[in-house]
């Protein structure tokens, strides 16, 4: 059975095809695995009676006859994702102990296609960080070192995968919360083209970047669940209404004859020396697999923290107007009317982060202030995506480095949210273009923690990206390596 821990989704897959596993086997497996982990706090809520419930009903499906890639896989959710029995509380206490009466229709796909739900993990409070610092629940660590940060948003997602606690994970992505953890901690984080994935019943950060995804061991892992998590949702205002594609499809064309962009940019002052060595390995590797090097300009790339820490904080103080304590959530115990219950109610319920970002976010959004600020940063980020278009035109994949460094310790960047915000160098400036991105495993750097390979490709273009993704994931092994003790 320890084996089975270690197994992709796709062997997993065919190891229950086989009829050599059951779901409930699986279920029951990484229940216990989660169990022995508890120190790296990815899990805040667990409810082993729920998932056996699950496992039970996708065995009853096999035993029918019916079959399907992730019919009994588990999964994990990062609980941004509202979910109807298990807790939802975006890691913040304004929510605790919320539960919702419907499912996100991410998690409802994943689980019409019979995926079984193992619990809700930990992240920055409304998705707000690059560390997993900012969750009212405590911190994630990271399972490659336990002094260092797992990464955020995402970072229960990430560490759960790197830790063989969770075979999947959803994670959401809104300036680089998929990359950058799956970067930190050594697994496969994946970002779509924004309006692939629904955003209903996802928690609204901002919503023009929000973009669900995935942490996988592999790429193959990660196109295999894009196909049943990924289509149209009439109920999402912002959803893409696109023919359902097969993300599978190019996963063994390899990329000889293939241009891979490499952005000048991505490779000046602040680059980690580390950092910069593995990813330059990488790119040889490509080289040796038959692909050519372009390098590649995109000269607002530098804007996009700037442009970034106006747009979403904008948005972010619209969407976190509703946690009021009029209609769900924490509510103060004493006030003395509605106004005062109010204010209590989101001065208790928000923490530090969440109350910095809508301070930010109303300041720029309020009179004086609108065009001098929000709207000079619409415009900025359209000149990036105008970049990329250009790019793309050279190129048809962007690789470069995730992340200006190795994973950080804990505290070491908690004081001064200017270098927290700076950690999203690399991972900005896709998100305003709305390309889909992931972060591959690629080498170690200080210390003995992941490095990660950015890969980027045009709106559309997950399949390809995938395929290239897959290629490096064929040559080399760096992603089926395994923290000490997992």
């Amino acid at each position: 059975m320890t084996d089975l821990a270690h197994a992709s989704v796709a062997e997993l897959s065919r190891l229950l095809d086989a009829k050599k596993v059951s779901a409930v086997e699986l279920a029951q497996l990484f229940l216990a695995r989660i169990e022995s982990h508890r120190a790296l706090n990815a899990f805040l809520d667990v409810r082993p009676g729920a998932t056996l419930a699950q496992a039970r009903a996708a065995d009853a499906r096999r035993a029918k006859g019916e079959t399907g890639a992730l019919l009994g896989v588990p999964i994990a959710h990062k609980d941004i994702f509202v979910t109807r029995d298990w807790a939802s509380t975006a890691s913040s206490k304004i929510l605790a102990g919320y539960m919702s009466p419907f499912d996100a229709t991410v998690v409802d796909n994943l689980k019409r296609a019979g995926m079984v739900c193992l619990g809700k993990l930990n992240c920055d409070e409304f998705a707000m960080g690059s560390s997993n610092e900012n969750s009212a629940y405590g911190n994630v660590l990271n399972p490659w070192d336990p002094t260092a940060v797992p990464g955020g948003s995402s970072g229960g997602s990430s560490a759960a995968v790197a830790a063989r606690i969770a075979p999947v994970a959803t994670a959401t992505d809104t300036g680089g919360s998929i990359r950058e953890p799956a970067a930190f901690s050594g697994v496969t984080g994946t970002k779509p083209t924004y309006g692939r994935p629904s955003r209903w019943g996802m928690i609204a950060f901002a919503s023009s970047l929000d973009t669900a995804g995935l942490m996988t061991y592999s790429a193959e892992d990660c196109a295999l669940v894009f196909n049943a998590m990924l289509g149209f949702d009439p109920k999402d205002s912002t959803s893409l209404d696109r023919p359902r594609e097969d993300y599978t499809r190019h996963l063994n064309d390899g990329v000889k004859g293939l241009k891979i962009g490499v952005p000048k940019e991505f490779f000046g002052a602040g680059l980690a020396p580390d950092v910069e060595a593995a990813v330059r390995v990488a790119l040889a590797e490509y080289e040796k697999l038959g692909a050519r090097l372009v390098e590649i300009s995109l000269p607002n790339a530098e804007l996009g923290i700037p442009v970034y820490y106006v747009i979403a904080p904008a948005e972010a103080s619209s969407n976190l107007a509703r946690f009021d304590g009029v209609r769900y959530g924490h509510r103060a115990a004493t006030y003395a009317d509605l106004v005062d219950m109010m204010k209590k109610s989101r001065a208790e319920g928000f923490g530090p982060e969440p109350k910095r970002r809508i301070l930010i976010g109303t300041y720029v959004l309020s009179h004086g202030y609108y065009d001098a600020y929000f709207i000079k940063a619409m415009q900025v980020r359209r000149l990036i995506a105008e970049d990329f278009k250009r790019a793309f035109a050279q190129c048809d994949v962007i690789a470069g480095p995730v992340t200006t460094s190795v994973a950080f310790g804990f505290g070491e960047k908690a004081a001064d949210p200017v270098a927290m915000y700076l950690a999203d160098l690399y991972t900005v400036p896709g998100s305003l273009a709305g390309i889909p991105s992931m972060s591959i495993p690629c080498g170690f750097g200080a210390k003995g923690r992941p490095v990660g390979l950015q890969l980027m490709a045009n709106h559309f273009e997950e399949a390809k990206m995938l395929g290239v993704a897959h290629a490096f994931q064929r040559a080399t092994d760096w992603h089926r390596r395994v923290p000490a003790g997992c």
